[in-house]
């Protein structure tokens, strides 16, 4: 896993602690939404890394 998706990560938990210990509902709703956005970005990321990994698997087969 990269550097990158690790701190999508962290940052998405991060909004979700803000986002559980927030007593405003406003503050609460913008940080699940950013803390789906940064799990958004974590996943996204990790499916194409995934796909890279899979063609340079297949790449490789490939060229023997």
């Amino acid at each position: 896993m990269s550097a990158t998706i690790d701190f999508y990560i962290a940052q998405a938990e991060k909004c979700t602690a803000e986002a559980d210990a927030s007593p405003l509902t406003q503050v609460r709703d913008r940080n699940l939404r950013a803390a789906a956005a940064w799990q958004a970005m974590a996943d996204k990321l990790l499916h194409t890394e995934k796909l890279r990994a899979e063609k340079d698997r297949h790449a490789a087969a490939a060229r023997g």
